[in-house]
């Protein structure tokens, strides 16, 4: 495959790489360029996808593959099998500074710094090295492959915008919280709320919004708290205590959710955030803006299809369960996994009494449960599933060692160095410490080889999953993806096509399970929902459950009654 890398030149230009010949573009004739290219599929090879793509998004084109150097360099760094030596150069302490794009970037060229023209084909070059010297080559190959496609989603869901009916949200916002307000004031239905909560507490001047407030005005009313979380709040008994649990509940969606977000993230119709790919040392995603990984239950209602359009909800049922399954090659849970539900399974394998046994015994290895019930159910299970079981506790055995552990396809966690700020003298003088610090370490390593190969399959299926859509329908009528979150994926569709694109979402996931598990059957069930609004996704009456078969991509399709 060919690869075209693209580097950023002063003065509005552009340095093209295609197959070792250079040539020089102006800025304006770029996507141009890239339209005749792209009928050849090409590699394109650039230092960082948000700030590339976009524009050409905008121009109306899209490319089938991409290399991200920033995302990959990340990756390479601090991948166990990298000998990193092999991306030394002369670039190579701008290219490790380099970070995200963001869509507040004014420009596609920014004024002048030493990352700003960096040499995309040196890089790539350096890259390429490091992965053939490497004893993963393989799995890596697939990561940095997944990890790119990623990027690619990510900027084409943030082009295309969950639908968003912004007079269905201004009409939730005004009948829980009121009309809205001047700049600066609450609105009156939270205005009245904190009244209510002045009163019950005798504080006539509170404001709710101030926790030290707050907390000096619950123990002058005689409530006893250590802090004002909501779950603290609960277990008190107190006529103020209602009245503030619910301001706390709006107030946060006026905060997060309110008529100032609408106004900086809806354009258009669309709810457009800002995504960052690999955000977390895992591999999962973060938000740089929008807070589209935490969509509030109470404006989802405003996530409405476009007239003869609707959204397709997948989501995948215990996706880290399995995962572990299929990493530590564990058969006995492999077994257990096949099917809907994955804890049933296991107590369908004699391994525990009831599904609650189940859950709290695997949940309790890949999060380090060590005491109580769910401390029982690990002792006892470990024997049943020896192999998923050990893969955890020697990846957290490691840790404590202050070794770094990796995912399936090669993704290195942060050292405990880098975790903790590690004082020789002060780890001496303090042994215990010490020992907290990588019993800690151990269950961050623990959960970091489950959790980082889950994000592995998650790339791995919304990568195959954007090339089916692209197949489906015509220009202008396509379904997309418009919104992803560690185990669940929105397309927005038309509504012919929406049987076909649930069916889809499981052929894609099987896909993932083969890429990673290879001749080990598991299965990766998908709950999947066609609605008009994204807040009826598995209501009874509209959920359609998709069985995802390794190798298959067959989908039996119940309505809940």
């Amino acid at each position: 495959m060919t690869r075209v890398s693209l580097s950023r030149l002063p003065g509005d230009r552009v340095l093209v790489v295609d197959a070792g010949a250079e040539r020089v573009l102006v800025l304006a004739d770029l996507a141009a360029y890239v339209e005749e290219r792209e009928s050849q599929a090409p590699r394109w090879v650039w230092d960082d996808t948000a700030r590339w793509y976009p524009p050409l998004l905008a121009a109306g084109l899209r490319v089938e593959r991409c290399h991200d150097l920033r995302l990959v360099r990340h990756l390479l760094r601090r991948a166990p099998a990298v000998d990193t030596a092999l991306l030394a150069g002369d670039e190579s302490a701008a290219w490790d500074r380099l970070g995200p794009s963001v869509a507040s970037d004014p420009a596609l060229f920014s004024v002048d710094d030493t990352a700003e023209h960096l040499r995309a084909d040196r890089e790539d070059a350096r890259q390429l090295a490091a992965v053939a010297a490497s004893p993963d080559a393989a799995r890596l190959g697939l990561l940095l492959a997944a990890e790119s496609a990623g990027a690619l989603v990510a900027a084409e869901m943030t082009h295309a915008g969950v639908p968003w009916r912004v007079d269905v949200h201004e009409r939730l916002l005004t009948e829980q919280l009121g009309p809205r307000p001047s700049r600066g004031a609450r609105p009156s239905l939270l205005e009245a709320l904190a009244d209510e909560v002045r009163s019950a507490l005798g504080a006539p001047g509170l404001n709710p919004d101030s926790r030290p407030e707050l907390l000096s005005a619950l123990r002058r009313a005689g409530v006893e708290v250590a802090d004002t979380r909501a779950s603290s709040l609960r277990a008190i008994e107190h006529p103020g205590v209602a009245p503030l649990l619910r301001y706390k509940q709006l107030a946060h969606l006026f905060s997060t959710n309110g008529w100032a977000w609408a106004d900086q993230w809806v354009s258009g119709g669309r709810f457009r955030p800002s995504y960052q790919p690999a955000g977390s040392v895992t591999g999962r995603w973060s938000s740089n803006g929008g807070g589209a990984l935490s969509f509030p239950v109470q404006v989802r209602s405003a996530a409405v299809a476009d007239d003869g359009w609707s959204l397709v909800v997948a989501d995948v049922a215990q996706l880290e369960p399995r995962v572990l399954a299929g990493m530590s090659r564990d058969r006995a849970l492999a077994k257990a996994a096949q099917g809907t539900d994955l804890y049933q399974g296991m107590v369908d394998d004699g391994a525990v009494a009831t599904r609650n046994d189940a859950k709290l015994g695997l949940l309790g290895a890949m999060y380090g449960a060590t005491s109580g019930e769910s401390g029982r159910m690990v002792a006892g299970l470990t024997k049943r599933y020896p192999a998923a079981f050990g893969l955890v506790e020697e990846a957290a055995r490691a840790g404590e060692r202050g070794q770094v552990v990796r995912t399936l396809l090669g993704r290195g966690c942060p050292a405990l160095a880098e975790s903790w700020a590690l004082d020789p003298d002060a780890a001496r003088a303090d042994p215990e410490g010490e020992a907290r610090r990588r019993r800690t370490y151990g269950r961050f390593t623990r959960n970091f080889v489950v959790q980082g190969t889950g994000a592995e399959w998650a790339l791995c299926w919304i990568a195959d999953l954007r090339n089916r859509l692209w197949r489906l329908g015509e220009p202008g009528a396509r379904p997309h993806l418009v919104f992803f979150l560690h185990d669940e994926v929105v397309v927005h569709t038309p509504t012919d096509l929406a049987e076909a694109v649930a069916a889809q979402a499981t052929a894609a996931a099987a896909t993932a399970a083969g890429l990673l598990f290879r001749d080990l059957a598991i299965d990766f069930p998908l709950t999947t929902s066609i609605v008009r609004s994204y807040a009826d996704a598995g209501k009874p009456g509209v959920a359609l459950e998709a069985q995802a078969l390794p190798g298959r991509g067959t989908m039996r399709a119940t309505t809940d009654e």
